[in-house]
């Protein structure tokens, strides 16, 4: 979409009392004087999510053991919430584990090599958890990763060509993981068209939406890939290493779970304690272990804030408020070395912007201490975050300001450009 944008401030202030979104900045902990532009590494801690777990603390203190009666499908009915955010069907949802275990859960369950057809198709951009996580599954089936990881190899090192993983989806592919958003540089992979090519030459095909999950719109009734993974703490702001959320299509329901545990076992015969197991078949058959309460409960709060507002609308600014702080990249900060790396086209950009710069390290110093809180990833990418929820115009225009006046003055060239743990 085109706007029309200008370098003054008056007009952000406009744009934030024009913004529809501008009320729900109230519903989180905004710290005063803070610019937080990283939230697609850690959502900020809302007073709905709050109120979801103080709530639930209070039905531990009250209810003691018959607190697991009202809330034995808790994990279910979260996936029924969140489900809403990417067109799914209820139970082909579920809130449990974290992204790393969820994809040992549906490659394990997914993934069955004969000789004819073992590799695993991946990108060499995306998070490095889900090519861990693939490796391990790999050795599990006695295959050797170097012969059996097939590796699409990104052209620039910043967007995965589409063209090249349809090309490489040849004969002896049997599966396939993809990120929904590079996590890098925000590009955005049309679900749809690969998912229809995977299943056009019957390979198995899921998605890593942990950066696109509350910050994109997604359609799985038509997209139908086999399953999806997704952590809950960065758009979805449910807390630092919430519960994770696992997708698996229902056609897929009458596999026997790769990782089998108790809370996926039959509902009626549960608490029988046999020991054979009795694969309940709908996606909460897919639980391993029982679910944690307390790190489940503030995602509640999170999803109802969401859900009451819609991802069209949440969306619509997400596009509005990137293509905004795009533009005052390129007018006040073009001059100093720095560039957009990340797609600006509408449908192919996630959530957030990539500004690169090779001091990247460095600026990013400089802006904590000037209270900014951007996100530094390899090997010269500021991620700048403005969630839709809680960050206004004005915040993206005083950011930017601050960056002006760091890249005249030189003033992160005093800063060690040495990694620290967490960057």
């Amino acid at each position: 979409m085109k706007y029309e944008f200008t370098t003054d401030l008056e007009q952000a202030k406009k744009l934030d009392q024009e913004d529809p979104l501008a009320e729900i900045r109230d519903h989180f902990y905004v710290k005063q004087g803070q610019i937080y532009m990283d939230g697609n590494s850690l959502g900020l801690a809302s007073k709905d999510a709050e109120e979801a777990l103080l709530k639930m603390m209070n039905v531990w203190k009250t209810q003691e053991i018959d607190m697991w009666t009202p809330y034995f499908h808790y994990g279910q009915e979260l996936g029924n919430q969140c489900a809403k955010l990417i067109n799914a069907e209820e139970n082909e949802v579920l809130i449990t584990g974290n992204t790393t275990s969820n994809i040992h859960q549906c490659v394990t369950t997914l993934y069955h090599p004969t000789k004819e057809r073992y590799k695993i198709l991946v990108d060499d951009l995306n998070f490095p958890t889900d090519r861990y996580a693939i490796d391990s599954d790999i050795r599990l089936t006695g295959y050797d990763p170097a012969d059996a990881v097939k590796v699409v190899k990104s052209p620039d090192g910043k967007y995965i060509d589409e063209d090249a993983v349809i090309e490489a989806m040849t004969s002896d592919v049997a599966l396939i993981l993809l990120p929904t958003v590079l996590y890098r540089s925000a590009q955005v992979l049309d679900m749809e068209r690969i998912t229809k090519a995977a299943h056009e030459k019957g390979i198995i095909i899921g998605w890593d939406l942990c950066h696109a999950i509350g910050a994109i719109k997604m359609d799985f009734a038509k997209v139908q890939p086999d399953f999806a993974i997704w952590c809950t703490y960065k758009y979805l702001s449910a807390g630092p290493g919430s519960v994770a959320g696992l997708y698996l299509n229902k056609k897929h329901f009458d596999e026997n779970p790769g990782l089998a545990g108790w809370w996926g076992n039959r509902d009626d015969t549960q608490f029988q304690l046999k020991h054979q197991f009795e694969h309940q078949k709908d996606v909460s058959g897919w639980q391993i272990g029982s679910p944690t309460m307390l790190g489940m409960a503030p995602l509640e709060g999170t999803l109802n804030l969401i859900n009451s507002i819609g991802m069209d609308k949440i969306r619509t600014k997400s596009l509005k408020i990137t293509s905004y702080l795009m533009f005052l990249i390129d007018e006040k900060l073009a001059k100093y070395g720095c560039t957009v790396g990340n797609p600006r086209e509408d449908d192919k950009r996630g959530g957030h912007v990539c500004l690169e710069h090779p001091n990247a390290f460095q600026i990013c110093s400089a802006l904590k201490d000037r209270n900014v809180i951007p996100d530094f990833r390899e090997p010269d990418v500021i991620r700048l975050a403005p969630i839709a929820l809680y960050t206004s115009y004005e915040d993206v225009y005083k950011m930017v300001e601050i960056l002006e006046d760091i890249m005249d003055s030189k003033s992160y060239e005093k800063y060690s450009s040495k990694r620290s743990l967490v960057v």
